[in-house]
């Protein structure tokens, strides 16, 4: 096993080779949190317990157990509205998010703001927005305050492709790259914008020839790997906090479930079964739990299911806010 191990992680650095079964370890149990969370979303979502709308990342988790692994805690998370699995494993309280989604008042947001609004600043996990891109231009002020403060701050903002196509993408980047501002941009390419594909938005889906434009470096990975997602943001990171200015990667991935919900969408014939099962066959969470042993496998997600299970019962004896809540927090005294 540990001969596998190190062949798989070959390509990761020297420190985090000497450390790989902890490492994969870690890894597994940030990927099956995030899953099983969201299992258990999607299985109570028809209830009515969950009081806002949730963009479950089922099948995406990789993207964001990749890049988080390897921040610091006082690094900082920008997010879109399917944000479940970047507040997990940037490691937002998981309590505090169920009772959010519950609408409950020990929820992150005192139960205000839902699934799509996540936060947990103690976490470096900055507020999430469902306004399409909205959190690029915020990501680059925060990263430019902090060099400002004389920090090593590196943020990372994480869209969809369809936030490529919004002018303020443009001008954050214009700006990061004038100013050399140490923030990591991250598009999550599911390719479809809701229900949209690319080739129906663009002339042509040349999302890095646009970032390279503005002399910001950038990176593909093609198939959501989280080794060498991990592999790659060290290294950006690196240079990132050295001063070396933006960095973009464009990662390729694909949500399993429709747009907001739980459900299949394969009956609105925009996507096609193959093509969803050809990226479930590169399932992450799978894949570490092969190279994981038996015995460490089970005790991770024993662990997990026990978090897990407790989060969901935190959230269900929490209580409603009362009704001089809808009365604070609105303006700042």
């Amino acid at each position: 096993m540990l001969a596998e191990i190190d062949e798989r992680v070959a390509t990761l650095t020297k420190e985090a080779k000497e450390h790989a079964p902890a490492l994969l370890s870690r890894l597994y149990r940030a990927l099956y949190r995030i899953r099983r969370v969201e299992e258990d979303v999607a299985r109570i979502y028809p209830t009515d317990k969950i009081k806002s709308p949730s963009h479950l990342s089922l099948g995406q988790e990789s993207v964001s157990v990749g890049i988080c692994e390897a921040l610091r805690k006082s690094d900082i998370v920008f997010a879109t509205y399917r944000s479940h699995a970047a507040y997990l494993a940037k490691g937002g309280d998981i309590n505090r998010m169920i009772a959010e989604l519950y609408g409950k008042e020990d929820g992150a947001a005192r139960g205000k703001s839902g699934s799509m609004h996540l936060i947990d600043m103690s976490a470096g996990m900055m507020g999430t927005s469902a306004i399409v891109g909205s959190t690029i231009p915020l990501a680059v002020g925060y990263a430019l305050a902090e060099r400002m403060k004389g920090k090593d701050t590196v943020v990372v903002v994480f869209f969809g492709d369809g936030a490529m196509e919004e002018g303020v993408f443009h001008e954050s980047l214009n700006f990061a790259a004038l100013k050399k501002v140490p923030v990591l941009f991250v598009c999550e390419n599911n390719t479809y914008a809701i229900h949209t594909p690319l080739h129906m938005r663009v002339p042509k889906p040349n999302f890095r020839e646009r970032v390279e434009a503005y002399q910001i470096p950038t990176r593909l990975v093609e198939d959501g790997d989280v080794l060498t997602l991990l592999k790659e943001t060290e290294a950006a990171v690196s240079r990132i906090r050295a001063g070396g200015g933006p960095e973009f990667f464009e990662v390729m991935t694909m949500r399993w479930l429709e747009h907001v919900g739980p459900g299949d969408d394969l009956h609105l014939n925009y996507r096609t079964k193959a093509e969803l099962d050809s990226w479930k066959a590169k399932d992450q969470v799978k894949r570490l739990a092969s190279m994981l042993a038996p015995t460490e496998r089970q005790r991770v997600e024993a662990d997990v299911e026990s978090e897990v299970a407790a989060a969901f019962e935190f959230a269900e004896k929490s209580q409603y806010p009362a009704d001089h809540e809808l009365y604070e927090h609105v303006f700042h005294d």
